[in-house]
């Protein structure tokens, strides 16, 4: 199965490492190569499915800058790549392409995985950009009461909050300078800006914010255990880590790949031991 990633300044992507690992766990000898328009100048997503497609491969997934471009490249979008706008995983149907969003999806399997049945409820999410998008459409899925949205573009933030308002779920943007007083009422808190990635050392709130009622959630997974999560875990919150996003989305997006239910089932069930392998690797390169 001929797999790939398109997008820009992917090289270090750990997803070809993912879905061949996936392959080999589902007994499907698979391929994934990078297509990077930083290194090969790409002039158009459509350009370049077409290619891919007339060279055999199954599907590809979609990265920066291009993953709104994709969902208006399908003939069919499921619900959630429709709701968040966007897509980062194509497959190639012989009806069509159909477009999915596996961050949206992901963060649900991952929140289920860790947090159970856990209702959301009040929701605090800073960082609106692709990701922040996704996860938002998807903890509001969940029967989030309330999603309060944070982003130092302001008018982002209350974009989104309408676009979410439109499909039916309760959310509003929340000036940066309230952050402090509203967290700790919230249930959830939720970063989904590059705070706090090795590139970017810090935490997203203000350690003080943290409760232990409160349930978090980091898109950031490198390192593992962010300052953020160490300091809710430090409080007694339950953590949702960001390396279960990167497992899920790939294991959900590898499944769409599938064209067999009994591999999908058994792309599934790898799921938590690749979250365990991947957080043991990522603990120790940061070590």
């Amino acid at each position: 199965m001929k797999l790939g990633l398109i997008g820009k300044a992917i090289l270090n992507s750990s997803s070809p490492d993912l879905h061949v690992r996936l392959g080999e766990l589902t007994e499907i000898p698979t391929t994934y190569d990078l297509f990077d328009g930083n290194e090969v100048p790409i002039d158009s997503l459509e350009a370049k499915v077409k290619e891919v497609i007339a060279a055999g491969y199954r599907g590809v997934n979609v990265t920066y800058p291009f993953k709104e471009q994709a969902v208006h490249l399908a003939d069919r979008a499921t619900d959630g790549a429709r709701m968040v706008g966007a897509a980062n995983t194509l497959i190639f149907e012989a009806e069509g392409i159909v477009a999915e969003n596996t961050d949206f999806t992901g963060f649900m399997s991952g929140y289920r995985a860790t947090l159970g049945e856990r209702a959301p409820g009040r929701v605090l999410l800073i960082g609106t950009g692709g990701v922040g998008k996704a996860v938002a459409f998807g903890v509001a899925q969940l029967g989030a009461s309330e999603v309060l949205l944070v982003d130092i573009d302001v008018a982002k933030a209350e974009q989104l909050a309408g676009e979410l308002e439109r499909f039916g779920f309760k959310a509003s943007a929340l000036a940066s300078d309230r952050v402090a007083a509203i967290a700790p009422e919230c249930d959830g808190l939720i970063n989904c800006t590059p705070i706090g990635h090795e590139k970017s050392p810090g935490c997203p709130l203000p350690v003080g914010v943290l409760r232990g009622h409160h349930w978090i959630f980091d898109a950031v997974y490198v390192p593992a255990v962010t300052e953020f999560v160490a300091a809710a875990r430090q409080q007694g919150a339950r953590v949702m880590s960001g390396v279960s996003l990167f497992v899920f989305q790939g294991v959900d997006a590898y499944k769409r790949f599938c064209e067999d239910e009994g591999k999908r089932a058994a792309a599934d069930a790898q799921a938590a031991t690749l979250f365990a392998h991947y957080r043991r690797e990522l603990l120790k390169e940061n070590v």
